[in-house]
């Protein structure tokens, strides 16, 4: 027998005492629990929690190992409370209702829907739109992000479609603070490849141009062509499609938009440049906006928001409750709450299905574990297409 294999062996001896203890410790944190249900208690109490680190630290005598036996009793202190939580009714009974309300009130896709969307004709949003609800749709364009939102709200939209990140610039902050302060429901979502140009009146030349408006994405996004002019000054528009426009009625050949050629088109502007933005394989994601719930077919992403008490280790438990029920977190997006000084709502994507049976175990820990967690949406994923 090699070495190797006689330490192994040792290792495999090791771990069977610690699985043995392991089953010990959950059977009297079982006992706790029942004790906490009985009196009421709230399961967490993160002064016992840290008494118990400091504890365990003092019990080591290899010092270099405290990091490593604080991590692993902050494990085993979240099965616990997981364990606790099966036996507990806590603190996400408002939660629990909230999504049981949507769910109760979901709706079918509707049918020759009414669409907004944030732009003029010709922007990227429209382009969303198009792709997601075919080219007959009832679509129309509003100034702003919010605008959309209290269309939706007022009953003028069935439905909006709003980006919500960009393979370049990252998340769209304006729009996640806006799905944290409407009532509203994600039902789907598009991709779009950006290619942006730029446009000027017809017989302008890149030589004259003084001036440059786009969306202050649009202009983020050709940052390195940009540079390669720098006595030209940016403007940022409410939208790209919206810079075209304004460029065709203002007959100045010293201004130029940043937009997609439809735009372009459609507002007879001259190519100036194609091609600009910095990464070429660069893509917008938009989200379908509505104000109930829906659960259209091929659905494999939720969308939910949550925040977490202000203490030490309160994340890592609530991402413990996607490892532990096997979902696959896509994405994890922090934004500032209003208010309040460094407390953030979190925005999570993950795999799943609001009625697989293994969900309700799922959600009933989040809300738990978490403040104010709410369900967006489950929707069908979109991986995007090529431009």
């Amino acid at each position: 027998m090699s070495e190797l294999q006689v330490l192994r062996e040792e290792i495999d001896a090791i771990d069977r005492q610690i699985v043995a203890l392991f089953e010990q410790r959950m059977a009297v944190t079982e006992q706790v629990g029942r004790y906490k249900q009985s009196v009421g208690m709230p399961v967490l109490d993160a002064g016992r929690e840290r008494e118990v680190l400091r504890k365990k630290a003092e019990c080591l005598t290899n010092s270099d190992l405290k990091t490593e036996v604080s991590l692993l009793y902050q494990s085993i202190m979240a099965i616990s409370r997981r364990q606790q939580r099966q036996l507990v009714e806590e603190c996400g009974s408002e939660d629990d209702l909230r999504i049981q309300t949507a769910l109760a009130a979901v709706r079918d896709p509707v049918e020759h829907p009414r669409v907004v969307y944030q732009g003029e004709p010709g922007a990227y949003s429209e382009m969303a739109v198009l792709r997601f609800f075919g080219p007959d749709v009832q679509s129309r364009g509003l100034t702003q992000f919010e605008d959309v939102f209290d269309a939706i709200k007022q009953g003028r939209a069935d439905y909006g479609v709003l980006p919500i990140e960009n393979t370049s610039t990252g998340a769209i902050r304006q729009v996640y603070d806006l799905l944290s302060t409407y009532e509203c429901y994600l039902v789907g979502e598009v991709t779009v490849p950006v290619s942006h140009c730029l446009m000027g009146l017809p017989g302008s030349r890149l030589e004259d141009i003084q001036s440059v408006y786009s969306h202050e994405q649009g202009l983020f996004q050709c940052e390195g062509f940009l540079r390669e002019y720098p006595s030209w000054k940016r403007i940022p528009q409410a939208d790209t499609a919206g810079s075209a426009r304004m460029v065709a009625d203002g007959n100045d050949q010293t201004k130029a938009a940043i937009c997609s050629k439809r735009s372009a088109e459609l507002y007879g502007l001259q190519l100036l440049a194609e091609g600009i933005n910095d990464r070429k394989e660069n893509t917008t994601r938009f989200v379908v906006v509505s104000p109930n719930m829906e659960l259209r077919k091929d659905r494999t992403k939720i969308s939910a928001c949550f925040c977490v008490p202000h203490q030490s280790g309160s994340l890592h438990e609530v991402l413990t409750i996607f490892a532990a029920h096997g979902w696959n977190l896509l994405r994890l997006e922090s934004r500032p709450m209003p208010g309040q000084k460094f407390q953030y709502m979190f925005f999570v994507e993950f795999t799943g299905d609001l009625l697989d049976p293994e969900m309700t175990s799922t959600l009933r820990e989040l809300t738990q574990s978490t403040e104010g967690f709410r369900v967006f949406g489950n929707f069908a994923a979109n991986l995007g297409e090529q431009a």
